[in-house]
């Protein structure tokens, strides 16, 4: 579940081409619109395709829920989306800018991510937010207050954020997107290690905090997203569903439907 956590640990001269790039405005991108135009990618020549001619628009500001079975393809759009792989066809446009066209470190320091197991460094909260000092105190307590986490700027940190809960770590990973004013935010199964509360706590500052931001929330928990704007439904590496999440549950013979039902059904 952590394909992209693992990925940004390898060497980049691995994983992508020798490209003529730019650097990004200072300002880029100001909306979060996503577009993939005929997009395909694989891991390794010659292995399969992963995902297969993508054609689709994320709007900007969109609250977008990504769900399929295992394999479906839903970490490999995250993959694509931070140039971990380079596209095998096709491209992907950010506020009509071709990613490939910019350098990995302009397109990655503007996308934010939450994955399912936070990192966190010994030393205080302050520090894990802002190690360079970028942000004034006000910032910082700015942020955490619309993560609920305002109460913890003083805080020691062990190892990996020993002393914080799983739904803390991530709710300080979304204080930080919140300093970095990313308006691409990706949730990678964010909320499948935390109990119901929590879960919720993370939904509200998603729907307040980050409402001008273009949230993609990759998961298993269908229930989660069921507020989402639009739900994109991948199977074998392509667009099978896209629609509003209302819409695709009166389809009954729809996949979402069939993942809704099964969520609903299965153990708990």
């Amino acid at each position: 579940d952590c394909v992209v956590v693992s990925f940004l640990s390898q060497p980049t001269c691995r994983l992508q081409r020798q490209l003529h790039v730019d650097q990004a405005s200072e300002d880029w991108p100001q909306h979060g619109a996503i577009t993939f135009l005929d997009y395909k990618m694989r891991y390794r020549k010659n292995s399969p395709v992963v995902l297969n001619e993508l054609q689709l628009h994320i709007r900007a500001g969109e609250k977008l829920g990504i769900v399929g079975r295992a394999g479906s393809g839903k970490s490999s759009l995250a993959v694509a989306l931070f140039r971990l792989v380079e596209p095998t066809g096709g491209r992907i446009l950010i506020d009509g800018v071709d990613i490939t066209s910019i350098r990995l470190s302009d397109l990655r320091s503007k996308l934010s991510i939450i994955p399912q197991e936070p990192v966190l460094f010994t030393g205080t909260v302050r520090y894990n937010l802002d190690p360079f000092s970028s942000y004034s105190d006000e910032e910082i307590w700015a942020a955490l207050e619309k993560t609920y986490m305002k109460d913890t700027l003083q805080t020691e940190l062990t190892d990996n954020g020993g002393k914080l809960s799983v739904g803390q770590r991530q709710l300080m990973c979304l204080s930080r997107a919140l300093l970095r004013d990313s308006k691409i935010v990706l949730l990678d199964q964010a909320t499948a290690s935390v109990d119901a509360a929590t879960d919720t706590q993370i939904q509200i500052t998603i729907s307040e905090a980050f409402r001008c931001c273009t949230v993609l929330t990759f998961t298993h928990r269908i229930n989660t997203v069921l507020q989402a704007d639009r739900i994109l439904v991948l199977d074998h590496g392509e667009v099978v569903e896209f629609d509003h999440p209302d819409v695709l549950r009166q389809k009954p013979e729809s996949l979402f439907s069939h993942l809704l039902s099964a969520a609903n059904t299965g153990p708990s």
